[in-house]
């Protein structure tokens, strides 16, 4: 069995405490009560998540964390304390980023980007702040164009950076944020450039997907893009209106407004439309 990753595992006994649950190498660890979640049953391949609690015993949960070992995540910080900062990883007990893995103070209630490692000696998992230390800067294995996972954790003047999966540090300029994005958002995105530095330059569509959409589309998006996501103009404004906020006749409108929808860039709701 092996600590840090969620696995199947087979119940083999009940006890007053829980469940007792056994590898294909005979190793045993205990499933407490306090950790069940579904019905066991002696014999079936239990899905757990395997780790130390704070005190050093090797437990098995059937709660799913929010990261798992060698993963990125965008968590919260619970608490501080002199043995570091607690970060919510959504199991019982939080896991720790020491004060060595931070890159500044941290600080209860904000969220932060933590890589999680294992203590070779003790097999506690834990978090660090270091990225930099855990992306890799070459032999890069994606191309221009190829569709990616990516966890957005930091807005800059540049944009929004994210890690690439899993595996890279990628960015997406303001240029090319033409939706609502946030720290913490894990979307796909498509590779517009890979740079000499071995960072990864992203596309929120695929490439020439904008360059499909008409002129009039563009202006649409732009100003939705200037009003927070949302724009308080529909099919039904009056020309005025339409004319006023956007530029164009209404007939222009309409017809931007479905090339819009039907690309699934915007939601149209009753008083406006919302770009996706």
């Amino acid at each position: 069995m092996e600590i840090g990753i969620i696995q199947k595992i087979k119940a083999i006994k009940a006890s007053e405490f829980g469940y007792y649950l056994e590898d294909d190498s005979q190793n045993e660890i205990l499933l407490p009560k306090t950790e069940v979640t579904c019905d066991v049953k002696i014999g079936d391949y239990i899905e757990v998540f395997i780790c130390k609690d704070p005190a050093g015993v090797l437990v098995a949960t059937t709660k799913k964390p929010l990261v798992q070992l060698e993963e990125f995540a965008y968590l919260r910080v619970a608490k501080v304390d002199k043995s570091g900062a607690h970060m919510d990883w959504g199991l019982d007990h939080n896991l720790i980023v020491p004060a060595k893995e931070q890159l500044s103070e941290m600080e209860e209630g904000k969220w932060y980007l933590i890589f999680v490692l294992k203590d070779e000696l003790t097999g506690q998992l834990f978090g660090s702040c270091n990225e930099n230390e855990f992306v890799f800067f070459d032999e890069i294995d994606v191309k221009e164009g190829d569709e990616v996972d990516i966890l957005l954790y930091k807005t800059t003047n540049l944009g929004m950076n994210a890690i690439v999966n899993n595996k890279y540090k990628g960015l997406i300029f303001r240029s090319d944020i033409h939706k609502i994005i946030q720290p913490g958002d894990q979307i796909k995105a498509y590779v517009k450039q890979v740079r000499e530095d071995g960072k990864i330059d992203l596309l929120l569509e695929p490439l020439g997907y904008r360059q499909s959409i008409d002129k009039y589309s563009e202006i649409i998006l732009d100003a939705i893009e200037k009003n927070n996501g949302f724009l308080e103009l529909t099919d039904k404004s009056n020309s005025e209106s339409i004319k006023y906020i956007v530029g164009m006749s209404k007939k222009a409108f309409k017809r931007a407004l479905g090339n819009l929808y039907k690309n699934k860039m915007i939601t149209i709701e009753t008083d406006g439309i919302r770009s996706l």
